[in-house]
């Protein structure tokens, strides 16, 4: 069985569905969990001490050891905040799991900029300012593990959620880059792009996904990423219904010219579309270009 005892991991908005899901699962497994939850609804208004409370409870009564924090993942001071709750109740910090999320569904002529902005705060921002105050623990212990919350939205585009596609591929590239930093630190990154049927997702998905995309089966695989033994770190899982699988940026072969104009590129348009061999790396691409 992997164990997580004596690790300390924070997990935001785990007051409901993913997160809570994430939070009983390492806690069961003996890590001490920092339950972070704004208490907000759907759309990030409101706050309540509540949901995350709730959870705390249950774990403390099956044994664990768990505290609240209702901190704001989306201002640097809530982030500091969080980070500083767990180490003044349990003295360091080896997980972080961002999972806090917001949705303001709007097609994309219809969508405000407040609710532009409003989604990446929490998604990207938070992401960002939560992993960055945990990350001079990490740093000094030379050992950490992060997971970010991606999803299909945002590796494949959807329709009527232009602010929540483009938070979830750009936490993709935040992954990476962190996966590539925290190398020589002993710190791992990794993203999941998962499907779950939680109160984010049960007016979005059929009525028959219920009992299949249950929030346990994407926790399990949180579980390994935040394992001392999780041998990945840089890449994305698509994870849902009993499914994982590695999601990859890649490119394809591509065709050049030394005299490149846009009649030559729209004669050779199906060489540029062309699927492999695939370059999976910045470093290939830039030496296919030459």
């Amino acid at each position: 069985m992997l164990r997580f005892d004596d690790r300390v991991a924070i997990i935001t908005g785990a007051g409901h569905g993913l997160g809570r899901s994430h939070a009983l699962l390492l806690a069961e497994r003996g890590a001490k969990v920092v339950v972070n939850d704004l208490g907000g609804a759907l759309d990030g208004t409101g706050a309540s001490a509540g949901p995350a409370a709730e959870v705390v409870e249950l774990i403390t009564k099956n044994g664990g050891q768990a505290i609240a924090n209702a901190d704001n993942v989306a201002t640097p001071e809530g982030a500091r905040a969080i980070a500083q709750a767990a180490i003044d109740a349990f003295g360091k910090i080896d997980i972080v799991v961002n999972n806090a999320g917001i949705l303001r569904d709007r097609s994309f002529g219809k969508m405000a900029v407040e609710d532009f902005d409003g989604v990446l705060a929490v998604h990207v921002r938070g992401s960002y300012l939560v992993s960055q105050a945990a990350y001079p623990y990490m740093k000094e212990a030379g050992y950490g593990r992060i997971v970010n919350t991606s999803s299909p939205a945002g590796l494949f585009g959807n329709f009527g959620q232009a602010n929540y596609s483009t938070a979830k591929m750009g936490l993709v590239g935040l992954t990476k880059t962190l996966g590539i930093e925290g190398a020589r630190n002993g710190i791992k990154a990794n993203a999941i792009a998962p499907i779950a049927w939680t109160r984010m997702t049960e007016s979005l998905l059929p009525a028959e996904f219920e009992a299949k995309f249950t929030p346990e089966r994407v926790s399990a695989l949180v579980a390994y990423l935040v394992h001392e033994s999780c041998a990945p770190s840089g890449e994305v899982f698509s994870v849902g219904g009993g499914r994982v699988a590695r999601v990859f940026v890649a490119e394809g072969p591509g065709w050049k010219s030394d005299d490149l104009t846009p009649e030559s590129l729209a004669d050779n348009w199906d060489a540029v579309m062309a699927e492999q061999p695939y370059v999976l790396s910045a470093t290939d691409s830039m030496k296919a270009m030459l």
